[in-house]
């Protein structure tokens, strides 16, 4: 797919870098198959094929109405259509640099830039989530069903076992935000599992949200900020040897992973941007390689549903870990269809786009139903939260299996 770059857009770096991410897509229409906003509404202009068509139109125009703010804004971003692609098209990246060029070029109505300033202030920052959280649950009678439904129980943390004699192996783990505040066990619940391999996860209290809050809302300098501020927090530990630098929230691991094509122009961060990448891990990929037998006789065998988020299957490509490390774990793991479909969560999407998140969410927990689980695990936060927010039953983080079965 050609495109003529509009002479405004010369020296325009995302416009330079859409036109030749646009440049590869041979408009085969195979991603629409699997794309899950497409698949709700059939309409061209929601799936990738439509979408890529708005971001040409916006490269050779220089400018972009009302239709092509709508059409990508409904982009999950979940990348099913990289996995479908024959041709390679990486979507997510141009997805964000048209997001990035389409708020240059076009003025966003008032209403919508003030809920975005609100998400953008809020949900990197875990205090002052736990903030509005905290009123939330006070006010929860009072509010309308659909937000009541959203806002999630307090946690209660506990402090398990774990081996006294020092750990041999150091891996950092990254604190997050919207997972710090509301599901603080889980990063607890990954320190106990890796204790138990002789690996030591050591948090940095300077490292914060891994930036991507702001990035995918079209913010991409202020995510990039957060990006520059974990390399420095973890910098020491990488000196010292760390030997991985971990992501519990699948989320947050594509993020980190990305941080050295992120950063690459930048003459102060590329190289260790880079580092920091190569040394991203999910937990999934740390605990595929040690031995899992140890949790078989302890384990507790409720048929599980297996959640791969789009981020861990997509993104990282990583979509059949969780279920190999579960089977190896001894975890009777219940039936599931339409694995490649997203939940509709999506970082920020289930709050601007809810219509169509609540279908995919519908849709989702059927998918995940169909064999009858007593239990629904899943490796993100966004994840574990909007389908908590309806199921009928217990939506767990993964690890957790795991850390139950070792306290045994």
């Amino acid at each position: 797919m050609q495109v003529k770059l509009h002479s405004g857009f010369g020296k325009n770096k995302a416009a330079r870098e859409a036109a030749e991410l646009v440049q590869k897509c041979v408009h085969c229409g195979f991603c629409n198959a699997t794309c899950p906003t497409y698949q709700d509404r059939f309409d061209e202009r929601d799936g990738p094929r439509g979408r890529i068509y708005l971001i040409r139109h916006m490269l050779e125009s220089g400018q972009a109405g009302d239709a092509t703010r709508i059409h990508l804004d409904r982009c999950l971003t979940c990348r099913s259509c990289e996995t479908t692609c024959p041709s390679g098209v990486q979507y997510g990246r141009l997805a964000d640099a048209g997001r990035e060029l389409l708020e240059q070029v076009s003025s966003r109505p008032v209403g919508q830039k003030f809920l975005r300033r609100i998400i953008r202030w809020v949900f990197p920052y875990p205090r002052r989530l736990n903030v509005v959280l905290g009123l939330g649950r006070i006010f929860r009678p009072i509010l309308p069903r659909g937000l009541r439904r959203q806002i999630p129980s307090k946690q209660i943390t506990w402090h398990g076992s774990q081996p006294s004699r020092p750990a041999t192996r150091k891996m950092i783990v990254l604190g997050g935000c919207v997972q710090a505040a509301v599901t603080p066990g889980t990063n607890d619940a990954a320190r106990r599992v890796l204790r138990r391999f002789d690996i030591e996860l050591h948090e940095s209290p300077s490292a914060g949200c891994c930036g991507a809050v702001d990035y995918h809302l079209a913010a991409q300098e202020q995510g990039l900020e957060c990006a520059r501020r974990n390399i420095d927090a973890w910098w020491p530990h990488v000196e010292a040897g760390a030997e991985a630098i971990v992501t519990t929230a699948s989320g947050c691991g594509v993020m980190v992973k990305d941080y050295g094509a992120l950063l690459k122009d930048d003459e102060s961060y590329a190289s260790r941007a880079l580092r920091v990448s190569e040394l991203a891990k999910d937990l999934c990929e740390v605990l595929e390689s040690e031995d899992l037998s140890v949790f078989k006789d302890s384990t507790v065998k409720r048929r599980t549903a297996v959640h791969c988020p789009c981020t861990l299957m997509h993104a990282q490509g990583l979509g059949t870990s969780l279920e190999r490390i579960l089977e190896r774990a001894g975890i009777p793991l219940a039936e599931t269809t339409e694995e490649h479909l997203c939940c509709g969560s999506a970082g920020t999407y289930s709050l601007l786009q809810a219509d169509i998140s609540r279908r995919l969410l519908t849709r989702k927990l059927a998918a995940l139903s169909i064999g009858e689980p007593e239990q629904i695990v899943t490796a993100n936060i966004g994840c574990q939260l909007h389908l908590g927010a309806q199921s009928d039953v217990p939506v767990l983080h993964w690890i957790e299996l795991l850390d139950s079965a070792a306290q045994k």
